[in-house]
Order: structure tokens, then C-alpha cells, then sequence
């Protein structure tokens, strides 16, 4: 009977060592795998191997938590069905030949905490659902073809660190949700379509590190509040239409030296206050 009931324990305990994941999530995946062509992927997968062995794929519990699929050759659209990865913290699909826009459903990945779509083809406009995928701390989708304007609700995640969405076609304003981003070390808007003005609420942003916004069509004082940020390290404003007097601190962060475009086209420099090295030295 004891030898019965050791058979029995370890067949238990040899099937939950291999259990796979669940239909729904298994689904999702060879609808990604599908949708972007993986017969010609570089590392492929085996549908008929356990998901397990499958390459890229991490499963935590039972739970698909990471897709890692880098410079993979992956070519065509996200599915929908990738909202079904509920425990999904990780979506690396960094250089590859993604197409489409970045589906809706994204929002609903309540784990998620790395987005990673850069260096594809990904266009339309960011949706305002990734507002509610709110345990992200980066966002990069730099290097697409994003258009419209930037989603609000991006502004509503309490943990983002990182917001890389250069070289793109993002047009209109940064929203003032951004500047409430107390969490952020990392803004990257250059290289876009952006208007309007920098606020003075960019000194909210406590934690920023980098800053970013060269090579957009911003106008408007350069803020003097942007001193404030005691944790910058590195700045680049220049090839926007800024203008007024900047401080020698602020100056000395910019690495192309406030280099602007007036209206007619023309590269200009902003002149320094030569006065003093901080707007606020008289203040303090």
C-alpha cells in the first residue's frame, strides 16, 4: 500500500513540475506568433514542444510573466490577444518589423512594468490606456512611426521612470499630467513634432535625471524653474524656437548650448545671463 501511495505522490508531483500554462495564454502567444510571421522568425518556436521551451518566454506559477523576443525578425502587427497575459510584466520586442498600431487592449496588462517596442514600424497614436497598466516604470517606444498626440493618461502612472518616445511624429503639447510625474528619471521627447511651451511645472519632476526635447517645434521662455531639478544631470533643449535670456547653469546642461531656430529658419544661440551663474542666486 506505501509503495502504491509513493508512485502516486511522485506521479503528482512529476506532473505539476511540467504543468503548462493555461489555453487562454497559450492561445495568446501563438496568436502573437502567428500574427508576425514566425515561420520566418530567427529563433523559432516548436507549437507542438511545451511553452516552457519556447524561446523568449518566462512563466512564473504557471503564468506567462516575460516575452523577450529582441531582434527576432518578428514582422507584422500586435494581436489583441496579449491582454490575456494577465501576470505579463516584461514586453520586449526591440528591434524588429512590427507594423500597426499598438493595440488598446495593452492597458489592461495590470503587471506590466517594462514596455519595450522600439526600433519598429509601430504608427498611429499611443493609446490613452496605458494610463491604467499601472505598475509600469518604462516605456520605450522610441524609434516608430507614432503619430497624434501624447496620451494624457500617461501621466496617471505613479511608477514610470523612463518615457523614451524620440524619433517619432508626436505632434501637440506635453500634457500637464507629465509634470506630475514625481517617479520619472528619464524624459526622451526629441526628435518629434511637439508644440507650445515648456511650463514652469517641469520643476514638479523631482526625480528627473535626463531631459530631452531637442529637435521639436517648442516656443516660448525657457523656464528658469528648470534649476530646480536638483538631480539632472543632462539636458538637451536646443533646435526648438525657445527663447528669452537662460542662466549659465542651465547653458552649461545643454549639450548643444541652447542652439534655437528662429522663425525664419535660422540657427541662433540664446544669450546667457552673464550676470550670475542661477536665475534664483537673488532669490536665495
Amino acid at each position: 500500500m506505501k509503495t502504491i501511495i509513493t508512485c502516486v505522490t511522485l506521479l503528482l508531483i512529476s506532473v505539476s513540475s511540467f504543468a503548462e500554462i493555461s489555453s487562454v495564454e497559450k492561445d495568446a502567444l501563438v496568436k502573437l506568433n502567428k500574427a508576425t510571421k514566425g515561420s520566418q522568425w530567427i529563433n523559432k518556436w516548436d507549437l507542438k514542444s511545451p511553452v516552457s521551451t519556447w524561446y523568449g518566454i518566462e512563466i512564473q506559477n504557471d503564468k506567462v510573466i516575460a516575452i523577450k523576443l529582441m531582434n527576432n525578425n518578428l514582422n507584422g502587427e500586435l494581436p489583441s490577444e496579449l491582454a490575456n497575459l494577465t501576470s505579463l510584466q516584461v514586453l520586449n520586442l526591440f528591434r524588429n518589423n512590427i507594423t500597426g498600431v499598438l493595440p488598446e487592449s495593452i492597458g489592461n496588462l495590470k503587471n506590466l512594468v517594462k514596455l519595450n517596442v522600439a526600433f519598429n514600424q509601430v504608427s498611429g497614436k499611443l493609446p490613452e490606456s496605458l494610463g491604467n497598466a499601472s505598475q509600469l516604470k518604462f516605456i520605450e517606444m522610441h524609434m516608430n512611426r507614432l503619430t497624434g498626440v501624447l496620451p494624457v493618461a500617461i501621466g496617471n502612472l505613479p511608477n514610470l521612470e523612463t518615457l523614451s518616445l524620440f524619433n517619432n511624429e508626436i505632434e501637440g503639447q506635453i500634457p500637464a499630467s507629465y509634470y506630475q510625474l514625481k517617479s520619472l528619471k528619464v524624459l526622451l521627447l526629441n526628435s518629434n513634432k511637439l508644440s507650445g511651451k515648456l511650463d514652469k511645472e517641469v520643476a514638479n519632476l523631482s526625480s528627473l535625471e535626463t531631459l530631452s526635447l531637442f529637435e521639436n517645434k517648442m516656443d516660448g521662455q525657457v523656464p528658469f524653474d528648470l534649476e530646480k531639478l536638483g538631480k539632472l544631470k543632462e539636458m538637451n533643449i536646443s533646435y526648438n524656437m525657445f527663447n528669452g535670456l537662460v542662466s549659465k547653469n542651465l547653458s552649461k546642461l545643454d549639450t548643444l548650448n541652447m542652439t534655437m531656430v528662429n522663425e525664419q529658419g535660422v540657427a541662433t544661440t540664446l544669450k546667457v545671463n552673464i550676470d550670475k551663474n542661477s536665475a534664483f542666486a537673488a532669490d536665495e
